[in-house]
Formats: structure tokens, sequence, C-alpha cells
């Protein structure tokens, strides 16, 4: 009878279709994690996979439940702002095609929340071998590109001699080979020698390429991610020896990270693009017209503008974008948008960090995706991220985790008050 009671509540993260669906099923959200890392090439393979995982899901069952109304509205309102806003620009086929591409961001976001509410562990699991197998390609193809290891490929792969690899951005490449690095991290400080080894070529290969792409911003986020997930990761580890593990292995990495670090600074081309870069002293960062002075001036704009300026617009205000995700909201959809974008933002990370403690057998995905969408949170201060294919899938994800967690709280607490009860 207690074990029915726990099954019971736990039944919202199990499978709950037919043994060949469920194999679909778990495929799709490996495709889903393969295909965010090609997005040089439209419609992207991932906007092509996840459309066919939604009638997939939608046709096999699926469910919206009542903890994803917050994310629902959220990101309704958001889009809503939006569109609002783009009414008299919308004879521009490239603002429509924003709003467009806004609002199917908004369901892939949706959909992986859903997907990953149940049959949690497995598809957590296949979402992180895709993941990793997708950071790998990319980070593969940038590494290519940029040593000129494949015919064409530096002209291809690459942007103003910085690795761009399956991107048009090497920016993006950056921003997107963190969470697959993380993931692979993960292994290699805990997992066994032979899957050590594999996820150790595939971080070292990501690693290279977010060098490579020469974003500071991708830099300082792999290593503050890297470090806030490794910390939980000691903290929630369950015995002495794993704890022991985690820290010899993440030196180990440090150690050899700093090794190949150095030997690359020895080649002159990459030293010289590595202090130019790495320099805090940009013009395109000062003045009052630079980034941060955009800012300023940005935001009292928006005190002024209830329904902002538009999508695409702010560069007819000012030399360059926004820059800043929170700020291009309010001039991209007003006050509605400028107001619930950070709201839907900063809810899921508190959310995410509430039941960031709980053990669950996911917990050490858990912790990965929130330190990578920790990390995005805090980088959309500085660039925009709130197209970013891999921001939506991270912001479902968490989601997902968030309702999954909660059911396997419940079960264990009634499974524990039935306990008391027999006894």
């Amino acid at each position: 009878m207690m074990a029915y009671t726990a099954a019971a509540g736990e039944f919202a993260s199990r499978p709950i279709a037919p043994p060949g669906v469920i194999g679909l099923q778990r495929v799709l959200v490996w495709l889903i994690g393969v295909s965010g890392a090609i997005v040089f090439i439209e419609p992207s393979p991932y906007e092509l996979v996840t459309l066919a995982s939604a009638a997939v899901f939608v046709a096999s069952g699926i469910r919206l439940r009542a903890v994803f109304l917050p994310l629902l509205l959220l990101l309704f309102l958001v889009n809503l702002g939006y569109t609002i806003s783009a009414v008299p620009l919308l004879d521009d086929s490239k603002i429509a095609s924003w709003i467009a591409t806004s609002w199917y961001m908004a369901v892939t976001a949706m959909l992986l929340a859903m997907v990953t509410a149940e049959d949690t562990a497995a598809r957590l699991d296949m979402l992180r071998r895709g993941l990793v197998m997708g950071g790998a390609i990319a980070g593969l193809a940038g590494v290519a590109g940029y040593f000129h290891l494949v015919p064409g490929g530096y002209d291809l792969l690459t942007l103003y001699g910085r690795a761009r690899g399956t991107f048009k951005d090497p920016n993006v490449l950056g921003a997107f080979l963190i969470l697959p690095a993380l993931l692979a991290l993960q292994n290699v400080v805990t997992a066994r020698l032979a899957a050590t080894l594999r996820a150790s070529f595939a971080l070292g290969i990501m690693a290279l390429a977010i060098l490579l792409a020469f974003s500071r911003a991708a830099w300082g986020g792999l290593v503050l991610t890297a470090a806030f997930m490794l910390v939980l990761m000691v903290l929630t580890s369950k015995t002495r020896s794993e704890r022991s593990r985690i820290i010899v292995m993440t030196l180990a990495a440090a150690v050899v990270g700093m090794l190949l670090i150095g030997v690359l600074l020895s080649i002159d081309a990459i030293a010289d693009m590595f202090k130019q870069r790495a320099s805090f002293d940009q013009s395109y960062d000062e003045g009052r017209f630079g980034r941060f002075g955009r800012h300023i001036l940005g935001a009292d704009m928006a005190l002024d503008l209830p329904f902002g300026i538009g999508p695409l617009q702010f560069h007819n205000y000012f030399p360059e974008d926004t820059h800043n995700s929170y700020l291009n909201a309010f001039m991209s959809g007003g006050w509605l948008s400028g107001i619930c974008y950070p709201a839907l933002v900063f809810t899921t990370v508190i959310l995410g960090f509430r039941y960031l403690f709980v053990r669950v057998p996911w917990q050490r995905t858990y912790i990965a995706v929130f330190s990578a969408f920790l990390g995005t949170v805090g980088e959309s201060f500085i660039i925009d991220t709130d197209h970013w294919r891999h921001f939506f899938l991270m912001l479902g994800t968490m989601w997902g985790m968030i309702a999954a967690t909660r059911a396997h709280q419940a079960a264990s607490r009634s499974a524990e008050t039935g306990s008391h009860a027999v006894s």
C-alpha cells in the first residue's frame, strides 16, 4: 500500500505511453539537444526538430500543469507587449520575422517545460547527451575552422578572426557552449575512467572553442558558472569520497586547462587577439554612447515611452543595439514587456534556487542547468540574449525540472506520512 502511494505521487515524472512511443519521445529530446548546435542556416534544424517534437508529444499526450501557468502567462505578456509595439512597423519583414521568432521561442520553452516534467530522469539524460554531442560538434567546427583544418573552413566557420563554428556570431557560440561544457565537466569529475576520458575530450574541444571565440562574456561565464556548479556539487555530494574526487579532479582539470592556455598563448595570432579582447578598455564600451552609456540613456527613454519604440529600432536612436536584454524588453515591447521579462527571468531563478538542494535522481543535471541559466541571466545585462534558442531551452527545462522536483518531493512526504501512519 505504501509503495503504491509513493508510485502514485511520482506518477507525473514517469513514462505513461507505450514503450515504442516512449523510445521515440526520448530520441526526440536527444535531437532537440543536438540540433540546438546548428543555427547558421534558416530555418535551423532546431526549429524543425522542435516543431516535429511538438507534434509527436501533443499526439502522444502532454499535460499543461498548474505549476506552468506563471511561465505561460509571463511569456504571453512579454510577447503581447512586443506585438503591440510592433504593429506600426509590421510592413517591415524583418520586424514581422522578429515577432514570429519571439512567439516561437516562447512555444519551445513551454514545450521543454511540459516534456521534461514527465519521464524526467530519462529525458534529462537524453537531453544531456544531446547537448554534449551538439556542443562537441559546434566546438569542433569552430576549432577546425580557426586552424584551417578543412578547406574553406576558415571563411565559413570564423568571423573577424574569431571562431564561430555552426553559429552566426562568435559570442553566441561561446555562450551556447557553456551548458554542454558544464555537463561534460560533471562527467569528468564524477564518472568512471572510460566516461571521464570521453567527457575530457568533449570538454577540451568546447573549452578551446570558447577560448577561440574570443568572447569575454563566454570566458567569464564558463569560469564563474563552473566554479558555482562545482561548489554546489561538493555541497550536495552524498559521501566524503565523492566530495574528495570532485575536488581532486577539479584541481587536475584546472591545472591542465592553465597549461593548455599557456601553450595556446605562445602562438602570436592567438596571443594578440587574446590581449585585444581581454582588455576592458574597448571603444564600444566607453563614452556617452558606449555600451554602458546607452544603457543609462535608454533607461531614461523607457520611462517616457509606455509602448516603447518597437523591435529593432534602438539602433535608429543610438550607434549600436541595446546590448542589454532587460532594457531591450522595455524598448521593444514597452512597459508591459519591460516589466514582465525580468519578472519571468527572476521568478525562474528564485523558484530554481528553492529546489536546488532537493535530492532527486536528476539533481546533478538540475545544478548544471541552473548554473548555466544563472550565468545567462547575468550576461543579459551586457548583451541581448532574448532570442537565443538555448536560453529558452534552459528556461523551459528549468520549469520542467521544478515541476518534477515538486512532485517528487510531495511523493516522498506522502510516503513518509503513510509510513508513520502504518507504524
